[in-house]
């Protein structure tokens, strides 16, 4: 179905997803980064509404996946009509979805936030510093869901533009959108260049303006024939139903998968900080780090899914299986880079986030687990994008839901129970990750090696 080679096709598609992906994060660290210098209450809210945002993310998996696998597997059999047809549908749900989405957000923050402060202590909950931090939140999500047609939208669009194998001009969106938002958020954060000091409404200002802009170059490069993909104004305004039922099915697995996840590591956080405020805030560093890296191992598996959606779409099994492998070993490749670079630089990389001693004392001790670590996670992503790609989606489901309450929930609850000292906890915490990761990944792995995915129809 191509002429490029095997490692050509994987590096063409996989390379600008990393980019495009890893530019989102680094830009949200840095929005991060900016509002803790407004003050902690600030930082603390942004962050909480941060979350929420997240959660809502992670169901709008359902159509991005849902539709992806569809679209890949209509490309390879050459069926351009369908595959316009689904993504008209996917958009269409998602801008109805954003509208209702945008307005629970706006009018339900205030008692989103009441709720968190009333689970806390009395103390804290009447204390001026945790109003300010609600304040500073509810400020931000009221803010960003006056955007959210046009957020949620082109979230969707890009992410099926993504799976469909035009990652570079979904990097081009986002570097667009991210690049705009790096230069907007400081100047109406703090005031400069003569524009008003909008603080966190600054912040939400300046990530709507830029995913606004972002949609519009979204739109136009839908509607030029630019990419893979055309945007049908019919399609985007005729619902079926029938469609929409398959998006579902084929979404639900990989949102289950990722809130289960997602609960996980809440569960992992949630042990650090029951070691003390210097685990926590190293944990917390790892994690955002993690984010990024993460971010690099969803793109080379982005990649591996498309490229193995259309070659099951073209019938070429044989070419599929060789892609899937040769895409796990870029990611080893990708990984041992990665600890050389963690391990070397492990001071410096902490010191980005943090001066405290304690922090870069612990860091520095428990860093080379947080880096052997990736080796496994990096392999699983991409892993695991071949079982997507293949639509093995309940497998990944159920061995996602395993791994989280074996290892994560039930064995980390064993290292805060037998293991004091604060230097091993972190260390065994991340050891725990790492082990979960290398199970699945060695289950994953022989799950698509043995090809019992060849035989799935569920599309």
């Amino acid at each position: 179905m191509s002429q490029s080679s095997p490692l050509q096709s994987i590096l063409k598609t996989s390379l600008p997803a990393v980019i495009d992906l890893s530019s989102q994060t680094i830009m949200w660290t840095i929005e991060a980064i900016l509002i803790g210098q407004l003050s902690a209450a600030a930082f603390a809210g942004v962050g909480t509404a941060n979350q929420l945002l997240v959660v809502i993310l992670t169901v709008l998996i359902t159509f991005i996946v849902g539709a992806t696998l569809l679209i890949t597997r209509m490309i390879g059999a050459g069926e351009k009509y369908q595959a316009n047809h689904i993504f008209g549908q996917a958009l269409m749900i998602g801008m109805m979805l954003s509208i209702v989405i945008g307005g629970v957000l706006y009018f339900g923050a205030p008692l989103f936030f009441k709720i968190i402060r009333e689970s806390e202590s009395s103390q804290l909950a009447n204390s001026m510093t945790t109003k300010v931090a609600a304040s500073a939140g509810i400020t931000y999500i009221q803010t960003l869901t006056l955007f959210f047609p046009l957020i949620i939208t082109n979230f969707i669009a890009i992410g099926i533009i993504r799976g469909a194998g035009d990652t570079h001009l979904s990097m081009l969106v986002n570097i667009i959108i991210n690049g705009l938002n790096l230069l907007l958020a400081p100047n109406l954060i703090f005031g400069w260049l003569w524009l008003p000091r909008l603080e966190v409404q600054g912040a939400a200002l300046a990530a709507g303006i830029s995913h606004s802009v972002g949609f519009i170059v979204t739109l136009y490069i839908l509607r030029s024939h630019k990419s893979v993909l055309f945007l049908s104004l019919k399609e985007l305004t005729t619902p079926n139903f029938e469609t929409s039922k398959r998006l579902f099915k084929m979404g639900v697995p990989t949102t289950i998968e990722q809130m289960v996840w997602a609960s996980g590591m809440l569960f992992v956080t949630s042990y650090a900080a029951l070691s003390g405020i210097t685990v926590l805030a190293t944990h917390q560093v790892f994690v955002r780090i993690q984010a990024v890296l993460s971010m690099a191992y969803l793109g080379l598996g982005m990649g591996a899914m498309t490229l193995i959606g259309k070659n099951i779409g073209a019938e070429e099994h044989r070419l599929a299986e060789r892609m899937g492998q040769l895409s796990g070993r870029i990611a080893v490749v990708f990984a041992l880079f990665v600890v050389a670079i963690t391990i070397g630089f492990s001071k410096s990389l902490i010191s980005i986030f943090t001066t405290n001693p304690e922090v870069l004392r612990l860091g520095s001790f428990a860093i080379v687990m947080f880096a052997v670590t990736q080796i496994p996670k990096a392999f699983n992503g991409v892993i695991i994008g071949n079982l997507r790609g293949a639509g093995d989606l309940k497998w990944v489901m159920w061995s996602t839901i395993v791994g989280v309450i074996c290892f994560e929930i039930g064995l980390n609850w064993g290292v805060i129970l037998f293991i004091k000292n604060p230097m091993y906890i972190l260390f065994a915490l991340w050891a725990v990750q790492g082990f979960d990761e290398a199970v699945r990944s060695g289950f994953n792995f022989f799950r698509f090696k043995g090809g019992k995915w060849k035989l799935i129809d569920n599309l």
